[in-house]
């Protein structure tokens, strides 16, 4: 007879192209500051420029790319400790004021959306709760509440709101008027290093590792998050999180 075997490895090679970008990608987002860096150097060692203002010019550039540098290893360094706990247990959930999260998070993002001219809105019940490790959620609200902003413009407004769904978990959404994201990019929105638009990432400091934290973060409190976003009227993320 004829033994006929089919294994389906879409999986696998998803996973391969995954590891292969993240590879490509991390090469990039380093080198481009350091070759930067090393190319400001070299000028200022030849001693070729002699204005004090261009010296300082070019000081500041170098500093700027080294921060760049230092913020995506911080990042990266983030990422992998929140993976460790994760994979050995060592996080701990607790019950915790919701309301009282999603404030300070707002507290925190309050000047950057002043100085925008974005509004922020937040409609919480005073009682609700969800199990979380207060410190980790903190930083994914301020993630996604951070990128809301930075894509919206000036009048529009962010609205978060927080309310418990059908499937006994709590919803926390935050819904902005920004400038949307093309359905194809959607899938891979959570991948590091992934950018819908690299340049206007670049230009707000982005590392292109915030929203692969989030995942994280909400895998980790066995959450989940959705996607809903409309090119040129906005995004909504809903992060669910359980109650027990």
């Amino acid at each position: 007879g004829i033994l006929v075997v089919l294994n389906d490895v879409t999986k696998l090679r998803r996973l391969e192209n995954m590891r292969k970008d993240f590879a490509a990608n991390v090469s990039h987002e380093i080198k481009t500051p350091l070759t930067a860096i090393r190319g400001f150097v070299e000028t200022l060692r030849q001693g070729s420029v002699d204005d004090p203002e261009e010296r300082q010019r070019f000081l500041e550039i170098i500093e700027k790319h080294a921060d760049r540098l230092t913020a995506i290893l911080e990042d990266l360094i983030h990422l992998s400790r929140i993976e460790k706990e994760s994979e050995e247990k060592e996080l701990r959930f607790e019950m915790h004021d919701l309301k009282k999260v999603l404030l300070t998070t707002i507290g925190l993002c309050r000047d950057k959306a002043g100085e925008k001219g974005v509004h922020i809105d937040l409609a919480c019940g005073d009682s609700l709760q969800a199990l979380m490790d207060p410190t980790l959620m903190e930083q994914a609200f301020f993630n996604i509440l951070d990128n809301a902003i930075n894509y919206s413009d000036s009048g529009s407004r962010v609205r978060i709101s927080a309310e418990p769904s059908n499937a006994g978990e709590i919803a926390v959404a935050f819904e902005d008027q920004g400038i949307g994201i093309p359905r194809k990019h959607i899938e891979r929105l959570f991948e590091r290093f992934y950018r819908v638009d690299k340049a206007r990432s670049r230009k707000f400091g982005g590392t292109g590792l915030g929203l692969a934290i989030v995942k994280h973060i909400v895998s980790a409190h066995n959450g989940r998050i959705t996607v809903d976003s409309t090119p040129g009227r906005g995004s909504i993320f809903t992060i669910y999180l359980p109650v027990e």
